[in-house]
């Protein structure tokens, strides 16, 4: 696989962790107070609190956050052992993406929706934090996905996701088309409204949705999903993470490449994207309860076993 690095194993959590940063949510005084008492019981319990710099800044003059100090995620990345988020997916999702290839594991808090990245509540925060302290949060490592613009010969651009990387068609209601080609060998040409490359983390998000498979988020594979295909015979197929996956456009009027829905950029005709599994990994840390399974039922609303069995 020449253009993506073979993946490097994580460096092992430090614990007990000495210096910890939070980030949150900055549109809610709830998420401040709620910044406020993870902060002070932190600090009380000895360890060094910062407080990430966006989040600060807009949540900085709420009582009790103005005392620490405010870092960007490279900051953070050099220095923090620790990082807690708190928010939905998305919070997680962008904490993510900055801080992965620095090696800071994650905890999050959950103050949004659905919260598949998320696993404390905010009723058990105070708890969940103590067995963490305790050693008893396990660690599991989830795989990113590596994309690289080349206009030509020249490479413009370059992003990761922790969930996903999507081609759409943008604001315009026709059909792209594309080639897609793995390992060097041509697979098949595509029209739809676009396509999804999906980790396993990202395979009960927005390629789910499109009727992509579910994933364990321990395997190694990457997910391919077209969205809407002209072709019913275009199915979602899965590859190993080794793959070296390249899609081309082949004609578009206003494509654009999203990563992980937070990041966007436009697409041309005879653009390329090549997409393989990034050189380092998100590390999560997940609470002594944690049952990914369990997660699945509850949040996806599945049934319960039958009385009986």
């Amino acid at each position: 696989m020449p253009e993506f690095a073979l993946m490097n194993r994580q460096t092992p959590p430090v614990f007990p962790p000495r210096q910890v940063a939070l980030v949150g949510k900055y549109d809610s005084p709830d998420n401040a107070d709620a910044l406020a008492q993870l902060a002070a019981w932190l600090a009380e319990h000895g360890l060094r609190v910062s407080i990430e710099s966006a989040t600060a800044e807009r949540l900085g003059e709420h009582a009790g956050l103005a005392d620490y100090p405010a870092q960007s995620f490279d900051e953070i990345g050099q220095s923090a052992d620790l990082a807690i988020v708190l928010g939905g997916d998305g919070t997680l999702l962008h904490a993510a993406r900055r801080l992965a290839r620095h090696g800071v594991p994650l905890v999050g808090v959950n103050q949004g929706r659905l919260g598949f990245l998320t696993d404390l509540s905010r009723k058990d925060m105070i708890l969940g934090m103590e067995k963490l302290l305790a050693g008893e949060f396990r660690p599991e490592e989830r795989m990113l996905l590596d994309a690289r613009l080349y206009r030509g010969e020249t490479m413009t651009c370059g992003d990761i996701a922790l969930n996903d990387v999507v081609i759409d068609k943008g604001g315009i209601g026709r059909m792209i088309e594309l080639e897609l080609s793995i390992d060097g060998e041509f697979i098949c040409s595509l029209r739809a409204d676009g396509l999804i490359l999906s980790t396993p983390t990202g395979s009960t998000a927005y390629s789910l949705s499109a009727g992509g498979p579910i994933l364990h988020p321990c395997s190694t594979g990457i997910a391919l999903v077209p969205m809407l295909p002209h072709a019913l015979t275009n199915r979602p197929i899965v590859v190993n993470d080794s793959a070296c996956i390249e899609v081309r456009i082949a004609h578009a009027d206003d494509a654009r490449v999203h990563f992980d829905g937070q990041a966007a950029v436009a697409l041309q005709s005879e653009d390329r994207l090549r997409i393989g599994r990034a050189p380092f990994s998100a590390c999560l840390l997940h609470p002594p309860c944690y049952s990914y399974f369990a997660m699945l039922r509850r949040k996806l609303q599945w049934s319960e076993r039958p009385s009986g069995h």
